[in-house]
C-alpha cells in the first residue's frame, strides 16, 4: 500500500455508522470513491497475503508435529491387526476383540467386480444391449447456442433451429451487473 492509499484509508476510517452520508454526483465523486475502493482493496491483499503466510506456516508446522504421530498409530493398528488375525485363525467367531480401551472389529468383504476402464465397460454394455444402464445427459452449452427466443401470443418462447418450441426451458429476463474495478 502506497502512501496515498494510506491517506485515502485514513480519511475513511471513521465507523460506518457515523461516517457523513455521502453521494456521487459527478466524476470528480466518482474518482474519490474509486480511489477509496483502490485503497480498501490494496489492504484486503495485504491482509489476505499476510493470512495465507501464516497459515501456510501453521500447516507446515501442523504437518511436521502430526507425521511421528500418524507413524505410531499406523504402527500400532498394524499390531492389532497381526493379533486380531492370529485370534480369528484360532476362534473363526472371534470378530470383535474388546478392552476397556478400545475395540477391534474384523468384517470379511466379498469379493466384487471394479471399473477399471471406463470406455471399455461403457462399450461392452452398448454391445450387450444393456442400454437402460446408461446415463444419458444434454450438452446444455452447445444446445443453448441453437436456441433463440421469439414472441408468440404476447409471450416469449424459447425455439430450437427447427423452429419447435422446447419444453423445459424458460425465458431468463434480460438484467444488468455492475462490477467495480479498480
Amino acid at each position: 500500500m502506497n502512501p496515498l492509499q494510506d491517506f485515502e484509508l485514513n480519511e475513511i476510517s471513521e465507523q460506518p455508522g457515523n461516517r457523513p452520508q455521502f453521494e456521487i454526483n459527478d466524476m470528480n465523486s466518482l474518482n474519490w470513491a474509486f480511489r477509496k475502493i483502490a485503497a480498501l482493496k490494496s489492504q484486503e491483499k495485504e491482509i489476505k497475503a499476510l493470512a495465507a503466510t501464516e497459515k501456510q506456516r501453521i500447516e507446515e508446522w501442523e504437518s511436521k508435529e502430526l507425521k511421528p504421530i500418524e507413524e505410531n498409530l499406523a504402527f500400532f493398528e498394524n499390531l492389532v491387526g497381526v493379533y486380531h488375525t492370529k485370534q480369528l485363525q484360532e476362534d473363526p467367531k472371534a470378530k470383535t476383540l474388546s478392552t476397556p480401551y478400545g475395540k477391534s472389529k474384523s468384517r470379511a468383504i466379498k469379493e466384487q467386480p471394479k471399473a477399471v476402464d471406463q470406455d471399455q465397460l461403457l462399450e461392452h454394455v452398448k454391445k450387450a444391449g444393456l442400454n437402460e444402464l446408461i446415463k444419458e445427459d444434454i450438452k446444455w452449452g452447445d444446445f443453448k447456442k441453437s436456441l433463440s427466443i421469439k414472441e408468440i401470443d404476447g409471450k416469449k418462447v424459447v425455439i430450437d433451429e427447427n423452429g419447435q418450441a422446447v419444453p423445459g426451458v424458460e425465458v431468463e429476463p434480460a438484467s444488468i451487473n455492475f462490477k467495480v474495478e479498480v
